[in-house]
């Protein structure tokens, strides 16, 4: 693959979109490399890679035609962009929100920023939150007010917008399986919802992506219980775009068959085809 690159704000034509929590790139490695070749994603943001960026597997991947950025930290957390149509103005951690998360504390490896051919992207692994009222949750409230302010700050620059990854937050009851068995638990808080319409009263769009198989784009699925098989999962990684990237949208859907085989994430990646 020869990779293509163009000038801050100039667009190359059609492109293609996705993002993918691999959960662990070293574990995962061998399947990212077969779906790289299988899909040919021009721009491919990753989450949970959980390696350093000196042990990031650069090799394999720019083999395919890939340039690679990333912010790993090690064992937890992870995010990285993979382009074949170049970088520009790369960012790492969320730069508009000063004493976030605490004066003096490096904030963890959940985001990275980067233009590639005219498309400002952000790759974001949002805080699981693990249990409401818990200090990890209001770390979860707080990331995401810095996450608003970021694109925020950053939006009224860039026509061609695009904040995707885990967001650890299922938008409405419609997105995870029963919601009943969710009542009083992270992901689908008032809270945290109100924090993901914060982010579309800035002016970007819910790509909501068809799904191969039934009637739910989901693309989360607890590796407990046969969840997969069982269509238990939740729609937890989106894709929030500028108008302009929505309008010019011509299929979106989730790759379930990643989800399949042996040594799966229990993520599926999301795949959003652009015109020009």
């Amino acid at each position: 693959m020869e990779s293509r690159t163009a000038p801050p704000g100039i667009s190359l034509g059609p492109m293609r979109l996705a993002t993918w929590n691999v959960n662990s790139i070293g574990a995962r490695l061998p399947r990212l490399l077969e779906w790289l070749e299988d899909s040919q994603p021009d721009v491919l943001c990753l989450q949970e890679t959980k390696i350093t960026d000196d042990a990031f597997p650069t090799l394999p991947i720019s083999a395919l035609g890939y340039e690679i950025e990333s912010n790993g930290d090690g064992r937890w957390n992870g995010v990285a962009i993979l382009s074949r149509v170049g970088f520009d103005d790369v960012t790492r951690g969320l730069p508009n929100a000063p004493g976030f998360p605490d004066v003096g504390s490096p904030q963890e490896s959940r985001a990275i920023g980067a233009t590639c051919a005219g498309l400002r992207v952000w790759s974001v692994y949002v805080p699981n939150g693990r249990e409401v009222a818990s200090e990890h949750y209001d770390y979860k409230l707080r990331w995401l007010t810095a996450l608003n302010a970021t694109v925020a700050a950053e939006l009224p620059g860039h026509a061609r917008f695009v904040v995707t990854g885990d967001f650890n937050i299922a938008p409405t009851d419609a997105d995870v399986w029963d919601p009943a068995v969710f009542a009083g638990s992270t992901h689908v808080t008032e809270p945290e919802r109100s924090a993901y319409r914060s982010l579309l009263g800035l002016g970007l769009v819910d790509l909501e992506a068809r799904p191969l198989k039934g009637d739910h784009p989901f693309t989360y699925w607890d590796y407990r219980a046969g969840s997969f098989h069982k269509g238990m999962g939740m729609r937890i990684d989106l894709v929030l775009a500028s108008r302009s990237v929505s309008d010019s949208v011509t299929d979106a859907y989730v790759d379930r068959e990643a989800r399949k085989g042996k040594g799966p994430s229990d993520h599926a990646p999301v795949v959003v085809d652009l015109t020009d």
